[in-house]
């Protein structure tokens, strides 16, 4: 089926409307589109407060910044552009671009290259290039240099840290590479940016380095912290007093980070045994908390259906993502036809026996404080590490322990991709094929490890009496039927019915399942 755009979705080619957000100074449209001023030179959000409306014949709309940085333009100093929260739009779309825009975000081609991304993609470099030029007016290259770009204005307008780390950290591979972009990109050398009077609003100790992540409003972050402590694994996450402190397995080692939403942001702080990890953990985390949804263009959608009031009395709710599509695979099997607890008892076996040690994690420092460091902390295990696993002393069933198996096998093999590039439709016929894992299992990893919006897992009896306490069909058939018109947002939907009969957590995975 194909999916109805989002209300606050606009085209770069409807002109009109497009002007009108900016001569509004509408927020909503933030990160959904850049304004480019050919005139002066510089690129905005839509919401740029500067006094002085752009004329139309010198304004031209862009999907990206990498667009605008490739058309000549700089970063507007005024409402930095590449600070709104990224476009929900490369977490709606399934095609080849959309793939290739999250998995540059999750730093691929810093790691591997144009040639590492067009073969985790299965297509050519030469394909690769033709459609993100089309649909996002760049080029790979491009989009990951204006992904470093901003990591970099990041961490040099809000840390002290040295500008040969940060150039490390935003995944430059040279001190000249980082110093050239900087200037390119916003005019300014980075001594420049550091020393423009901005309200410093991220820190570095010397066990840690902290930064703001934005989101669009409204946020519920209290479900989201709910279903994190219901369901995360002992010695993998912990949530205390509105923090969640977690373990992240990223490319060049092992990470920590300690996540508090506030009231305009969320703010985190990141302890990575290697300062290239940071863009990746940064992203990750955003996944973790679906911080691009756009939540106004869900509550658009779903209002003026039977949800609405359910939908209205709970503004902001958002589908809890993860740091590991692995992981969230496993965790999801282990939590099959029992009750959430039971489930994360399981997990928590699991990664005790299996996950690896994390003893110190460090940024050049040892103060891991802000984590609690008389807390034991484990990354959750490999696919390699679960394929050859002995898992009777965890108590699972010999069928659950033999989907387990063939699931980590699958992965190693390639014969299953549970990354945030994967091909959703291929995955779930993937997961469909193995062993022990039902169309309700594979709607749960689609809507969590691969993040795809608009998940509706009918097979949920706790979710089809939901819908029936509003008046909706109980019928799996029928309430799939009556579910078409929520798309693109029926794993929103879903959350929000939960969410009616167990408020926190929402998105709880109840027993009769």
């Amino acid at each position: 089926m194909e999916r109805t755009p989002p209300t606050t979705h606009v085209s770069i080619d409807d002109f009109d409307r497009c002007y009108r957000a900016v001569e509004s100074k509408d927020a909503r449209f933030d990160g959904w589109f850049i304004t480019g001023v050919l005139s002066t030179g510089i690129y905005c959000r839509p919401s740029c407060p500067t006094p002085v409306r752009p004329h139309r014949k010198n304004v031209q709309f862009f999907p990206t910044s990498a667009a605008a940085q490739s058309a000549g333009l700089r970063a507007c100093k005024r409402c930095r552009p590449d600070a709104s929260p990224g476009s929900p739009e490369w977490d709606l779309r399934a095609d080849l671009a959309g793939r290739a825009m999250r998995l540059i975000a999750d730093g691929l081609v810093d790691r591997e290259g144009v040639a590492g991304l067009a073969s985790g993609l299965a297509v050519s470099e030469r394909t690769l290039h033709r459609v993100l030029q089309k649909e996002v007016g760049a080029s790979p290259i491009a989009l990951a240099r204006a992904q470093r770009a901003q990591a970099s204005r990041v961490l040099i307008e809000t840390t002290d840290m040295k500008f040969s780390d940060i150039a490390f950290a935003a995944g430059f591979s040279s001190i000249r590479q980082f110093n050239d972009t900087v200037r390119e990109v916003f005019a300014l050398t980075p001594s420049q940016l550091r020393s423009r009077p901005n309200g410093k609003s991220g820190a570095m100790t010397s066990g840690a380095i902290g930064l703001r992540l934005p989101f669009r409003h409204p946020f519920r972050a209290e479900p989201l912290l709910s279903w994190i402590a219901g369901h995360s694994p002992d010695l993998l996450a912990r949530v205390e007093d509105g923090t969640v402190r977690r373990t992240l397995r990223l490319p060049n080692g092992p990470g920590l980070v300690a996540i508090t939403p506030r009231a305009d942001h969320v703010w985190c702080d990141f302890s990575l045994a290697a300062f290239a990890d940071l863009s990746v953990a940064v992203s990750r985390v955003r996944r973790l908390l679906d911080l691009d949804a756009d939540p106004m263009s869900v509550g658009e959608c779903l209002t003026n259906t039977p949800l609405g009031e359910i939908v209205h009395a709970d503004p902001g709710l958002r589908v809890p993502g993860t740091v590991d599509g692995f992981e969230q695979a496993i965790t999801t099997i282990v939590g099959q036809q029992v009750s959430v607890a039971a489930g994360r008892t399981f997990g928590s076996r699991i990664v005790e026996r299996f996950g690896d040690p994390v003893s110190v994690v460090e940024n050049g420092g040892s103060d891991t404080s802000v984590f609690g460091d008389h807390h034991e902390w484990r990354l959750f295990p490999t696919a390699e590490a679960l394929a050859e696993a002995d898992l009777a002393p965890t108590g699972l069933t010999g069928a659950r322990q033999r989907t387990i198996t063939g699931l980590a096998k699958a992965v190693i093999d390639g014969r299953l991709d549970l990354t945030a590039g994967a091909d959703r439709a291929q995955t779930r016929l993937d997961l469909l094929a193995l062993d022990g894992i039902g169309p309700w299992t594979a709607d749960i990893i689609a809507m969590r490890a691969l993040g795809d919006p608009d998940v509706f897992p009918v097979g949920d009896l706790v979710l089809r009496k939901a819908a029936a306490n509003i008046g909706l069909s109980g019928d799996a058939k029928e309430l799939t039927r009556e579910a078409a018109a929520w798309s693109p947002w029926r794993s929103y939907a879903a959350h929000h019915l939960w969410a009616s009969i167990y408020p926190m957590p929402a998105g709880s995975t109840p027993k009769d399942q």
